[in-house]
């Protein structure tokens, strides 16, 4: 499976896993940006933020592009991720001045086989585009559990593995409604062209799982 992720596609989701785990990080330390009132922050503070965005976000962001990628490959289309650097600086940038992230780090690129005559049909491209958020949301599942443990295993309040937990299931339901937005070239308008129902309850249980990581946790 591996040795179907070019060395090109491996260094864009590097860039784009770092670029928007930073971020995130930065949100977590300075939630309205440098713009508004910042708290003294430890720097070993914030460097445990920095890894432990990096794994949420890695293990969130990788497999929703990889969702893309493999279900392509399912229906018989070569497809591969690739960032887009000024997406990636407006990312950073918005984080970093307002305390907002707009994660559009890139895209997977779908090659369809123009040789044969066969293209991409609707249902296909709709069922590619819904895997992303839905691995999304599945990975909240795991994240929640890790959230019960931490505060089972603590004695006084959260610990680390329920930090992890919240930011996991935090970014992913970020990831997975951002990207259900029925706008440009998100997988939102790709799963309503397709599917109505299928694209209404996605976007709904993105948006309910993120207003109620926020309010629970």
């Amino acid at each position: 499976m591996l040795e179907r992720i070019s060395r090109r596609e491996e260094a864009d989701l590097f860039v784009a896993w770092m670029a928007i785990s930073l971020s995130f990080a930065i949100i977590k330390i300075a939630p309205y940006g440098v713009l508004g009132p910042i708290n003294s922050v430890d720097p070993l503070v914030a460097l445990i933020y920095f890894g432990i965005s990096l794994l949420t976000v890695g293990i969130g962001f990788i497999l929703h592009e990889m969702a893309h990628k493999f279900t392509a490959i399912r229906y018989g289309y070569w497809a591969e991720f690739r960032k887009d650097n000024s997406m990636l600086l407006v990312a950073v940038a918005l984080a970093s001045l307002v305390g907002f992230v707009f994660a559009a780090p890139g895209a997977t690129v779908i090659y369809s086989n123009s040789a044969d005559g066969r293209g991409l049909s609707r249902e296909q491209n709709g069922r590619i585009s819904a895997a992303g958020p839905l691995i999304n949301l599945l990975l909240c599942i795991p994240f929640a559990i890790l959230i019960g443990i931490g505060v089972t295993l603590s004695t006084g309040g959260s610990n680390l593995l329920s930090v992890i937990g919240i930011f996991g299931v935090q970014i992913n339901a970020m990831i997975a409604s951002f990207n259900m937005l029925p706008i440009s070239i998100l997988d939102g308008r790709k799963v309503m062209s397709w599917n109505i129902p299928v694209f209404i309850l996605l976007i709904l249980t993105s948006f309910g799982v993120l207003v109620g990581s926020f309010y629970f946790f």
